[in-house]
Order: structure tokens, then C-alpha cells, then sequence
């Protein structure tokens, strides 16, 4: 019999395309921000862009609970059943909550804090854009999940494209409002379509009550995993997310916020390559763990770290030789980029790498708990280091300092779990029994 091939060459060109439209939409978005809103306004919108992604707060980690089970049903050949009707009821509860929380987030403002109604709804919308990946990371895992990856990454380029251009329509003079419309517009003309390749593959159904009822069975029927989790994901939501609520309390809006989301959107950029190169060889690895293939498993695991350490090296390479000169085209007048940042943002891209790799194994796999285990311990040390940095009255580059160090010791520890756990078991013909355990 044929080796099977270790990668899709068609699915990781398109994963690389988006993700390098990922980071070109990211950093067009600052540069565009910096020049057509306020210092203030800017870091409000950045503000609002993070409390939109904390709705993964919401999913506890169902989605990728959901993932395992789904994969190994479409590995095995067999019907769906009511797995497709829990698939269903998570994609319609994640809309609404997005839905939901843009209203409340409207009603506060306007209300609560006395907000125009046009400053309210531009930033609910804002807000809703960021929210919406909560209902798409869904749809996305879905999609991998029966090897549609192909399709869903079509989709994804061509929303990336409308944004780009929307924002390049923002900076000659297309009304924020009207932007902010389209962009969402491209949401929901997306979601729209994977939904129905999903249905068309009988991962989504139609009857919401069955899907109720399947939903409450996959509550009782996973409590266990879905506590480790929801541990994970609740741990990696913070790690990621309360930088943009310490940073404006404690260093200010203005300068301080725009230089942490500068430094966030490189080292979080870099991730969508990250996530191109891991999710390539996810089908791979996780039907090398079924077949107990330790071989296969190391290989596609070697791949996706050399794949993804070709854009840490070529982004470190720009900021090592030009950063400076980069950050000022970006940022403008809005803010001037230290110096110091460029070796943290550098520790955090080969800190995300091999954080990225090994979670990427270890979550696709069905290691909630292992991995729920290291997140809820880097969550302590970053909260230790938030007081400190408080107490002590660090600035904003001696902030991040801190934080990409910790990251980085956090990722190391995941790639030793990695490697104790999956690859391992890989290896380990007669530990089916394990196998099974673990990713059940």
C-alpha cells in the first residue's frame, strides 16, 4: 500500500494565502486606524476588537470537544447521528450570543455611558465583527473536522479580500459607518455559505428540537472533557486577552494601547501561518495516532514546525534589520514604536511557534486535561506578573518584557507534554486501550 501523503499541498497554499491576508488585513487595519481615527478613538476601537474575542469565553471548549468526536466518526466511515445535531445546536447558540452581546454592548453604550447613537453603533459593530468568530471557529473545526478545509479556505480568501478593500475604501473616504457594514456583510454572506456545504455533508440538520435534545446529551455525555476544556480555553482567552484590559487601566489609552496591539497584531499575525502550517497536517497526525503510526506522527509534527518556523525567521529578519522604519510607516503619528519592542516581539513569534505546534498535536488529539493543565498554571504566573507590574510601576515595554517570557516558558512546557503524550502513545501499538481513552 501507498504511504499516505503527509500534507495537502492545495490546502496549505490556501491556508497560507489567508493567513497571509490575515496579517496584511491586520497590519492595513492599523495602518488605515492611525490615519483616518483619533489616538483615542483608535484605542477604543482596539479596545472594543478584544472584547469582542473574549466571546470564546462562551464555547468552554465544545468546539474542539466536538471536533475529536466528529473526526474520529468521519475517519471510521460512520454516520454522524447525533453528533451533526450537537454540531447544529452549538453553530445556532454562537450566533445568537454573538447577536446578543453586540445588542447588549450597544444598549450600554448608549445608555449606560451616554454614547451617541452613531458612536454607539460604530463600535457595536465593531464589536460584532470580532464577536462573529465565535459562530466561525465553529463552522471551521466542522469543516477540518470532514476534511472540507479546501472549500472553508476559499471562503476564508475571499472575506479577507472584501475587508482589505472595504479598509482601502475607508482610508479615500467611505463613511465608517458604510465599513463597518460591509465588513459584517462579508461575514454573514460566508457563514451562509460554509453553513450549507455543512448541511450538504450532513454535519448540520435542520430540526432545532432534535438538536436541543442531542445538545443536552453532549453535555451529560462529555462533562469530564468539557471541564478540562473549558479550563483550557477559559486559560488561553486570558493569557491573550487581559493585556488589552490591564494595559488602558494601568499605561493609558493612546500610545501605551496602540504599542500592545502593535506588538500583539505582528506575534498573533504570525500565528495565522502558524495555524496554516498545523492545520495542513492535523488530518494526518490524528489518523497516524488511530493507526498507531509513530512514525507518520513524527514526521507531520517535524513539518509543521519547520513550515511554521519559515514566517518567524523572515518576520524576525525584517524587524531586526528595518523595525523602526517599518512602525513608523504603520503607526504614523498615532504612536512611536520603543525600540525594545522588537527583541519581545521576536521571543513571542518562536514562543507562539512552539506553542502553536504542540497545542495544535495535543487539542486535535483529545488532551484537554493535559494541556487545561499548563494553561491554568501560565494563567497564575501571568496574573502574578499583572501585580507585580502594577505594584512595582513597570512601563509598557518592561510589561511585555514579562509577558513574553512567561509565554515562552509556557510554551516550552507544552512541547514537552506533546511529546510525552500523543507522540508517545503513537508509537505505542499496544496502548490502543490509552488511545482511545484519551481522545474519547
Amino acid at each position: 500500500m501507498a504511504e499516505k501523503r503527509l500534507v495537502s499541498y492545495r490546502y496549505m497554499a490556501l491556508r497560507a494565502s489567508t493567513a497571509a491576508a490575515t496579517l496584511g488585513s491586520g497590519l492595513l487595519q492599523t495602518f488605515v486606524f492611525a490615519r483616518v481615527l483619533t489616538p483615542e478613538r483608535f484605542s477604543l476601537f482596539i479596545f472594543f476588537a478584544a472584547l469582542g474575542y473574549t466571546l470564546y469565553l462562551a464555547d468552554i471548549g465544545m468546539v474542539k470537544v466536538l471536533f475529536v468526536n466528529l473526526r474520529r466518526r468521519f475517519l471510521h466511515d460512520k454516520p454522524f447521528g447525533m453528533i451533526a445535531r450537537q454540531a447544529t445546536m452549538i453553530v445556532h447558540l454562537y450566533y445568537a450570543i454573538a447577536a446578543a452581546a453586540a445588542v447588549l454592548c450597544f444598549l450600554s453604550l448608549a445608555v449606560g455611558f451616554h454614547h451617541s447613537i452613531a458612536a454607539s453603533a460604530a463600535l457595536s459593530l465593531f464589536f460584532l465583527f470580532n464577536a462573529l468568530n465565535l459562530p466561525w471557529v465553529a463552522l471551521r473545526y466542522f469543516s477540518i473536522a470532514i476534511d472540507e478545509y479546501v472549500f472553508f479556505e476559499k471562503l476564508e480568501a475571499l472575506r479577507r479580500g472584501l475587508n482589505a478593500a472595504a479598509l482601502l475604501a475607508l482610508l479615500i473616504g467611505l463613511p465608517i459607518a458604510a465599513f463597518l457594514l460591509l465588513i459584517n456583510f462579508g461575514w454573514a454572506a460566508t457563514m451562509a455559505a460554509a453553513a450549507a456545504k455543512l448541511r450538504h455533508r450532513h454535519v448540520l440538520v435542520g430540526d432545532f428540537r432534535s438538536s436541543a435534545v442531542a445538545f443536552r446529551v453532549f453535555l451529560r455525555g462529555n462533562r469530564k472533557q468539557l471541564v478540562s476544556s473549558a479550563v483550557y480555553m477559559l486559560s488561553e482567552t486570558f493569557i491573550y486577552s487581559f493585556p488589552y484590559f490591564v494595559v488602558p487601566w494601568a499605561f493609558g489609552l493612546g500610545a501605551p494601547t496602540i504599542i500592545l496591539d502593535t506588538t500583539f497584531k505582528v506575534f498573533r499575525a504570525a500565528n495565522q501561518f502558524y495555524s496554516a502550517a498545523c492545520d495542513s497536517l492535523v488530518p494526518r497526525q490524528t489518523s497516524a495516532l488511530a493507526e498507531r503510526d509513530g512514525r507518520a506522527m513524527v514526521r507531520a509534527t517535524w513539518l509543521a514546525a519547520l513550515l511554521c518556523a519559515i514566517p518567524a525567521a523572515g518576520v524576525s529578519g525584517v524587524l531586526l534589520v528595518a523595525s523602526a522604519k517599518v512602525f513608523s510607516i504603520l503607526l504614523g503619528p498615532a504612536a512611536v514604536m520603543p525600540p525594545a519592542t522588537t527583541p519581545i516581539i521576536i521571543m513571542l513569534l518562536f514562543g507562539n511557534l512552539a506553542q502553536m505546534v504542540s497545542h495544535s498535536v495535543l487539542v486535535h488529539t483529545g488532551f484537554f486535561r493535559d494541556v487545561a493543565r499548563i494553561s491554568l498554571g501560565l494563567v497564575g504566573a501571568m496574573t502574578v506578573m499583572a501585580g507585580v507590574a502594577l505594584w512595582t510601576h513597570f512601563d509598557i515595554v518592561q510589561f511585555l518584557n514579562a509577558y513574553a517570557a512567561i509565554y515562552t516558558c509556557g510554551a516550552l512546557a507544552t512541547v514537552a507534554l506533546m511529546i510525552r503524550g500523543p507522540i508517545r502513545l503513537a508509537h505505542d501499538v499496544a496502548d490502543a486501550a490509552a488511545v482511545a481513552r484519551r481522545s474519547a
